[in-house]
């Protein structure tokens, strides 16, 4: 089984994309995480739902998780609005990280591979060796990838 056969059409934002509308998304499919492509469709990153989840979360809540529970439902429910006026590109990595991309023709195996080494739910499939030169063809999830490798009970 190579990747160009467990790919499927996957939803993607771009970097001006709204964080908002990015968070919408990501909760309609109930998707793991987001391709981020540029304008010919080439993926450029991973916004992954716990980075997103993270960007509403203050900082001073993320470094000590015991203040979380002095947040009310009321406030909890406002969190949300951390996201207004924010893009996808402001929740994205500066590090220069590559996106985590497979070649139409990799193995389950490499898939596997890339997926662990990028910490990533989601993997771009591009009709490319390099991955980020072409348009994505499709997505693999964890969950898909798992499906494929787990004996049948």
């Amino acid at each position: 089984m190579r990747a160009r056969d467990l790919a499927v059409d996957y939803p993607t934002v771009t970097p001006g994309t709204s964080a908002l509308d990015a968070a919408r998304l990501l909760a309609a499919g109930r998707l793991p995480g987001l391709i981020v492509v540029d304008a010919e469709r080439r993926p450029t990153a991973v916004l992954p739902g716990s980075r997103l989840l993270g960007s509403m979360i203050p900082r001073y809540v993320q470094d000590d998780p015991a203040l979380a529970r002095t947040y009310d439902e009321r406030h909890a429910d406002q969190l949300c609005r951390r996201l207004e006026g924010r893009r996808v590109a402001d929740l994205l990595p500066t590090d220069g990280t590559p996106p985590p991309v497979v070649d139409a023709q990799a193995t389950v195996m490499e898939i596997a591979s890339v997926m662990a080494g990028a910490r990533s739910p989601v993997v771009a499939v591009a009709d490319d060796p390099r991955g980020t030169d072409a348009p994505m063809l499709g997505v693999i999830t964890v969950a898909d990838l798992l499906g494929r490798l787990l004996p049948p009970e």
